[in-house]
């Protein structure tokens, strides 16, 4: 019997408003959130999160990774890489959201979501608005090692549930919302 592997969409914030945010995300997608992930910075481990994907019943999985503004490799990132790089578990993709931590990493995204919802080329900054041209690095505390991983889709988001109220989770969460459809779509879950 061949065993299907769990899919999962990584948000790569984790606060409080992100947590409601990206609870009424799976509400919008039919998937299913694991609140506990939710933490700034991440609270479990890779190996925790996985045990509870595993026990997950509806996908898509949504998981929120932290780091909590650390620039080096932080809790989010390591739980980041144990996941992605875990046999049972399929990432489709990453809403990689952009922050204010200076000299970090970051991670070269092909397209990003603004602030009113415009599917564009390069990254965004924390507010959803489009970097200028010439600037192709998204700057997040949580997305550094997004570029050693085989990640099919990393789409660029600013920051999760704000956005000058475009994503609040009481109008439904558009945009985030928007993110995630975008990766299921490009993934051949949700067609």
């Amino acid at each position: 019997m061949i065993k299907m592997k769990k899919k999962v969409v990584i948000i790569t914030d984790g606060d409080e408003i992100a947590r409601k945010t990206v609870e009424t995300v799976a509400r919008n997608t039919g998937g299913c959130c694991i609140s506990a992930t939710a933490g700034n910075p991440t609270p479990l481990s890779g190996e925790d999160i996985v045990k509870l994907i595993k026990t997950a019943r509806k996908e898509p999985i949504l998981i929120m990774l932290d780091d909590k503004g650390c620039r080096e490799k932080g809790q989010g990132e390591r739980a980041l890489e144990y996941i992605a790089k875990h046999q049972d578990i399929e990432v489709l993709g990453v809403v990689a959201v952009a922050a204010n931590t200076s000299h970090c990493h970051g991670v070269k995204v092909k397209h990003s979501i603004t602030m009113t919802g415009q599917i564009v080329n390069g990254p965004v900054d924390k507010e959803g608005m489009q970097e200028p041209p010439g600037h192709e690095i998204l700057e997040g505390d949580t997305v550094g090692v997004l570029d050693s991983l085989n990640i099919p889709t990393i789409i660029g988001i600013g920051d999760i549930g704000k956005m000058h109220g475009y994503d609040r989770y009481e109008r439904g969460a558009k945009i985030t919302t928007q993110a995630v459809k975008f990766i299921l779509k490009r993934s051949g879950f949700l067609l």
